[in-house]
C-alpha cells in the first residue's frame, strides 16, 4: 500500500473514532477493538455490567458508518429461529400455497447480542454458527449474510444464575474479548453533562459500507515482519503447558493453552492496529498491546490459579514480561 493511500484512511478511521466520541465518553480500547474487529473481519465478546454504554456504542457505529443495525435480546426461551429466521406459508388470491423466508435480526451488519450467556446453548449455537459460516441454512436453502457483519456479543460477570457459559469453543470464534471497565471521575462528569443537555449530539455519517470494506481489503497489505509474527506465535506456544519451553507460570497455572487462531486474531488484529496508528507495518508493540484482548478467552486457567485469586490477565502480564523485549 503506497503512502498516499494510507492518509486517507487513517483519517477515515480517526472520523468515525471521533463521532463515536460524540456519543459514547472514554473507552477508547473499546471503541478501538470494536472497530478493529470490524475492518479485519471478526467479533468481539464485552464484558462488563450493565449501564456502561455497551449497546449505545453499536447503534452509534451503525449511525456512523451508515450500517444495518440490530439487538437480540438473549433470554432463556429464545430460540435459533427468533435469531435466524424462519420459514413462512404465504396464500396468494388463487389459494395457492408457497413457503417464504422471513429472515430474522442477524441479517444485520452490526448485531448485538445482549447477556449471550442467558440463551441456551441450542440457541449459541445457533448464533454462533452463522458468526463462522456467515450463512444461515433453513431446508435446501442458503442465505448469504451482508457484509461486513459484526457481531458484537455482551455478558454480565456478575450474575450467574440461570445462566450458560459459552463453552471454551465457541469463545475461540471470537475474535477479541475486551472487559469494560467503570468511567473514570471525570468521564462520570461528562457523561452527567451530556444527560443533562437539552439537544442531544447528533452522529454524522462519515464512512460507507464501501470504504469500510477497502479498508479491509488494504489491511491485509500491511507488512509484518519474520521477527514480529514470530513473536505471536511464541506467545501463544508461551500459553500451553504441554510445550517444551513454555514458562513455568504456564505450567503452574495454565490448564490449556491458546489454539491456533489466537495467533491469526494477534496478527490480524495487529495489521488494523497499525493502520489505525498511520504505520504500513505490524510492529511488536502491536502484539503486545493487543495480546490481553486476543488471549484472555482462549486460555483455561487451573484450580492453583483459582485458588489464588490469579486471573487470565494477571498470567497473560507475567508471560509477556518474560518474552524477548524485541519485536
Amino acid at each position: 500500500m503506497p503512502e498516499t493511500t494510507l492518509e486517507p484512511v487513517v483519517a477515515q478511521l480517526e472520523t468515525v473514532r471521533r463521532e463515536i466520541g460524540k456519543i459514547i465518553v472514554g473507552h477508547e480500547d473499546v471503541v478501538e477493538g470494536a472497530l478493529i474487529a470490524l475492518v479485519a473481519g471478526g467479533h468481539v465478546l464485552l464484558e462488563g455490567v450493565p449501564g456502561l454504554g455497551k449497546t449505545t456504542l453499536l447503534r452509534t457505529l451503525g449511525e456512523a458508518l451508515h450500517l444495518d443495525y440490530s439487538r437480540i435480546q438473549f433470554t432463556p426461551d429464545l430460540m435459533p429461529a427468533d435469531i435466524l429466521g424462519s420459514a413462512l406459508m404465504d396464500t396468494d388470491a388463487s389459494g395457492s400455497k408457497t413457503l417464504r423466508f422471513e429472515r430474522g435480526p442477524i441479517f444485520a451488519n452490526l448485531v448485538l447480542a445482549d447477556e449471550i450467556n442467558r440463551a441456551t446453548p441450542r440457541t449459541q449455537s445457533a448464533l454462533l454458527e452463522a458468526m463462522q459460516e456467515r450463512t444461515v441454512t433453513t431446508g435446501t436453502e442458503t442465505h448469504q449474510l451482508d457484509d461486513p457483519f459484526l457481531v458484537m456479543a455482551t455478558q454480565n460477570p456478575l450474575e450467574m444464575e440461570g445462566t450458560y457459559p459459552l463453552p471454551e469453543a465457541q469463545l475461540d470464534r471470537f475474535l477479541l474479548k475486551i472487559l469494560v471497565a467503570y468511567p473514570e471521575r471525570n468521564e462520570m462528569a461528562t457523561i452527567l453533562d451530556r444527560t443533562l443537555e437539552a439537544e442531544k449530539p447528533r452522529v454524522e455519517q462519515t464512512v460507507t459500507k464501501e470504504q469500510i470494506l477497502e479498508i479491509r481489503r488494504q489491511s491485509a497489505e500491511v507488512l509484518i515482519a519474520p521477527h514480529v509474527r514470530d513473536l505471536a506465535i511464541d506467545l501463544v506456544l508461551a500459553t500451553q503447558p504441554e510445550t517444551a519451553n513454555a514458562p513455568e507460570i504456564t505450567k503452574q497455572y495454565i490448564r490449556y493453552g491458546s489454539s491456533p487462531r489466537g495467533a491469526q486474531s494477534l496478527v490480524q488484529a495487529g495489521r488494523v492496529r497499525a493502520l489505525l496508528r498511520g504505520r504500513l507495518n505490524v510492529a511488536g508493540e502491536d502484539i503486545r498491546a493487543l495480546a490481553p484482548a486476543a488471549l484472555r478467552h482462549r486460555i483455561i486457567l487451573n484450580y492453583d490459579a483459582h485458588a489464588e485469586g490469579l486471573t487470565e490477565d494477571a498470567v497473560l502480564e507475567k508471560i509477556l514480561d518474560g518474552m524477548p523485549a524485541e519485536g
